[in-house]
């Protein structure tokens, strides 16, 4: 099979095929569909490298279904595969480094994303873009009207545009000066109540979805958000190896031989881990006040610091999602609390261990020297003495 790799760009992809380690082919094409000629049906299957990236998905597909096969490349990882090596790096030398890479194999893969994960992906992006530019417009706004001696009551963002027009009713200047702005608002409020509606049904149809929404301070949005990102839970081993994928567990530096760890690593996607430290901090502040997470994130807190207790809770949080979904199941305090009084019943136990060790040590020590005698123990034999024996 013949070994491939591309590099694609926003105005040009080039083409890279390699043969026992020589270059055989080079191209240059501005659209995917030119690509035909070189990876179609009507030619010989090829594995092909593609470091992954939004358009990478698109590419993806086509390529399979042209009867190739496609390896999507860890972007975090294409340096180790000599990706600008020596301080050069251009299209030309990126895929013929990434073809060399495949033909040599042990190429990290990464995750190609299910057609229906990417819709709920994208449907999210949307919709964080259209919150983002209505928060920036709101303080703007704000902004300006405190500029100006006047304040917008506080409110919903919802209900902004018809209290900020309140507002400026008696400041025309402030109102032809703005009245831009909140006219984007309201058309911003329409489609994002769309966006959200188009969100609603996508999630109907991903039943995982509301079985995580049953952890408190779990909306749809977090939901959605971390499924669109995890596709797969069984494609994790563990709860701790999607925290790391998620950039949620401490960074680490044990060269030396001494452990030292640092603040997160914040690898992987912002977005959802953003989403899950403020869920972190709505189980803090509102939620049952009984419940497991809220207390153990409660005592972290109290130990280390709020910020801290909030971002070690978001990455338990993490674990206790990956586990509903790998079971199939829904939240259960009362389980939950019995599993973490496993773990102090454990603690507890070592613990105990360890004192009855030690009280046997002593009691040991004291048969052999009683700790009552009052009787002058010897001095140890000098070196000259031990000398001395020896001979």
């Amino acid at each position: 099979m013949r070994i491939v790799a591309l590099d694609l760009g926003t105005k040009k992809t080039t083409y890279c095929e390699v043969a026992q380690g020589q270059v055989v082919q080079r191209a240059t094409v501005s659209r995917v569909s030119s690509l035909e000629s070189l990876l179609g049906p009507d030619q010989p299957a090829a594995r092909v490298a593609i470091e992954a990236c939004r358009e990478a998905w698109y590419v993806h597909d086509v390529l399979i279904k042209w009867g190739n096969q496609v390896c999507l490349v860890d972007t975090t990882r294409s340096r180790q595969l000599g990706v600008g090596a020596h301080g050069r790096k251009t299209d030309r030398l990126d895929a013929e480094a990434l073809a060399r890479a495949l033909e040599r194999g042990g190429i990290p893969a990464a995750h190609v994303l299910s057609p229906s994960r990417r819709e709920l992906r994208n449907v999210l992006g949307v919709r964080r873009c259209l919150v983002e530019t209505r928060t920036s417009m709101v303080n703007t706004i704000r902004g300006l009207a405190r500029e100006k001696g006047c304040a917008v009551p506080s409110c919903r963002t919802t209900g902004f545009v018809g209290k900020a027009r309140a507002a400026f009713a008696r400041h025309p200047e402030l109102q032809r000066l703005t009245d831009p702005l909140l006219v984007a608002l309201e058309t911003i409020d329409i489609q994002l109540a769309e966006v959200e509606e188009h969100l609603a049904g996508c999630c109907e149809q991903e039943p995982v979805v509301a079985r995580l929404t049953t952890v408190p301070g779990v909306g749809s949005i977090v939901a959605a958000a971390f499924v669109s990102v995890v596709d797969d839970a069984g494609r994790f081993r563990s709860a701790h190896e999607l925290e790391s994928y998620l950039g949620l567990v401490p960074s680490e530096d044990s060269s030396g031989g001494k452990r030292r760890l640092g603040a997160i690593t914040k690898e992987g996607n912002a977005y959802l881990r953003a989403l899950l430290v403020q869920a972190a901090w709505v189980i803090l502040k509102w939620g049952p006040k009984d419940d497991p997470l809220r207390l153990w994130g409660s005592q972290v807190a109290a130990r280390r610091s709020k910020r801290i207790g909030a971002v070690a809770l978001a990455r338990r949080l993490v674990g206790v999602l990956w586990a509903l979904w790998r079971d199939g199941t829904v939240y259960d305090a009362p389980h939950l609390a019995r599993q973490g009084s496993r773990g102090h019943r454990g603690a507890i136990q070592s613990a105990e261990r360890k004192i009855e060790a030690l009280q046997a040590a002593r009691k040991k020590d004291s048969v052999l020297i009683p700790r009552n005698s009052t009787a002058k123990q010897p001095k140890p034999p000098t070196r000259i003495a031990q000398l001395a024996r020896a001979s």
